[in-house]
């Protein structure tokens, strides 16, 4: 593909951006689909012992909690060492999954602007019920029919894609600290053929979803990371995203990471569940004898509209809420974003990029000062006018009980000063982009928020002086 047909690309892309109210479905049409569904796709969860789970076992050798098929997930222990980091040795209970599933976005283009077919989708973890899911969103387990369920809707334009047009195909990580190296399939393809629209989806402009993003657990986390993966709006003060990768800049970044993956270090080890140091699978559900982090629980599960009706599985239940943010400034007319080459112990590399700041402050009550994230204070003292975009959102639902991070992009003072930090870089946007189309770069976090400002802060940042 030529770089000015995917500028092209781009192009009609950014006008589905520019389309905020819609043409399929208009704003007040989609809050009455969006009303109806959730008086509709309910979903009941009932905390149950992991002892008792149906089709599910706890090993009365390991500890480890396994599904009786051998597929699906299971959580087991990590010992985990990071050589000279504030916190250089631990161990933690992790969710094995190490099949990728299917994270797709149908896209059809209507009166000559792109639209998005998206879900409305329950999951046992979310804390509303119904939020916004990609067209497909589906492990290999689930569409391979292990789960004895209905067939996964549109799964067809994601298996064959050979008579559509591939718009982004990677295969993405997911979070690092819960899951040991989860990886999904991330897939957004454009189709020119009829559409039959099922129950539970709506044609949305990518516009609308960068407004619905606004909202607090609407879109959930597995459409956030498709919506990443999109091409950037064209800039004329910018590099096109499509040719960063033959310029200085993003080859000076793939260097950067580089060198961190070979400067830091990261051991990590499976070990049995029941010999995990800290934690102790107590009144049903695995803690820590701190009450710290998070727990694993087991829930039993009806919900209505899904491929199944009914399930029961583990859940891990983190302790708060958390905090994403991403210092972005402009350096000589182009928006750039402070990256955080992040060490966590289930990625399949040393690291990845991760947002300027990410944490969870209960988790960090007990550590060293040293553990405390660099620019911190910087985020937490913004003055109002700095903020670009802040809202809640959901993290996976299917795994997590009512996991949520605040989203925060904050504009940095110019004066900014990261010298003394080597594993925090001022990024351009565009270079960012381009690290998109490639599997293992950006953390899921660092996806989450960078579909932000494709229509928000990017937007924001540029309109400055």
């Amino acid at each position: 593909m030529t770089q000015g047909t995917q500028r092209a690309r781009a192009a009609r892309f950014a006008e589905s951006a520019r389309a905020t109210r819609g043409l399929v479905t208009g704003t007040a049409a989609f809050d009455t689909w969006l009303a109806d569904c959730r008086a509709r796709l309910t979903t009941t969860v009932e905390l149950r012992p992991l002892e008792a789970l149906r089709d599910w076992s706890v090993d009365p050798r390991t500890g480890n909690v396994q599904h009786a098929s051998g597929r699906f997930f299971s959580v087991h222990g990590l010992d985990v060492r990071v050589p000279g980091a504030a916190v250089d040795h631990w161990q933690q209970p992790i969710i094995a999954q190490p099949e990728a599933g299917i994270l797709g976005i149908l896209v059809k283009e209507f009166d000559g602007v792109p639209h998005c077919l998206m879900q409305a989708k329950a999951e046992p973890g979310n804390v509303n019920g119904v939020q916004l899911s990609p067209t497909v969103q589906a492990t290999r387990s689930n569409y391979s029919g292990v789960h004895r369920g209905r067939p996964v809707p549109y799964l067809e334009h994601f298996r064959d894609t050979a008579p559509h047009r591939v718009i982004a195909d990677v295969l993405q990580s997911e979070q690092g600290a819960w899951f040991h190296r989860k990886r999904n399939r991330n897939l957004i393809v454009e189709t020119t053929g009829p559409v039959e629209l099922l129950d539970g989806f709506c044609w949305l402009t990518l516009g609308q979803l960068h407004e619905l993003l606004r909202q607090d657990d609407l879109v959930n986390m597995d459409t956030r990371t498709v919506l990443s993966c999109f091409p950037a709006e064209p800039d004329a003060r910018e590099a096109a995203p499509e040719g960063a990768e033959s310029g200085d800049s993003y080859r000076d970044l793939l260097r950067w990471i580089t060198e961190e993956r070979t400067r830091r270090e990261r051991h990590v080890r499976e070990i049995p569940l029941n010999s995990v140091a800290g934690w102790r699978l107590s009144e049903g559900r695995v803690t820590h004898e701190d009450g710290l982090f998070f727990d694993v629980v087991g829930a039993s599960v009806e919900a209505v509209g899904r491929e199944v009706a009914r399930w029961d599985q583990p859940l891990l239940a983190p302790h708060g809420t958390g905090l994403v943010a991403l210092l972005v400034r402009e350096i000589d007319g182009v928006p750039h974003a402070l990256l955080h080459a992040r060490v966590e112990a289930g990625h399949l590399d040393v690291l990845e990029l991760a947002p300027t700041v990410q944490y969870t402050p209960r988790s960090y009550a007990h550590l060293p000062p040293g553990a405390r994230p660099r620019f911190l204070d910087t985020v937490l003292t913004a003055p109002p006018q700095n903020v670009l975009f802040s809202a809640v959102h959901s993290e996976e639902g299917g795994r997590f009980l009512h996991a949520r991070n605040r989203y925060l992009i904050v504009e940095a003072d110019p004066g900014l000063d990261v010298e003394d930090c080597p594993d925090y870089r001022w990024t351009a946007l565009p270079d960012t982009a381009a690290l998109l189309r490639h599997s293992h770069y950006l953390n899921i976090q660092a996806r989450s928020i960078l579909a932000c400002p494709h229509g928000l802060a990017g937007r924001e940042t540029r309109k400055k002086p």
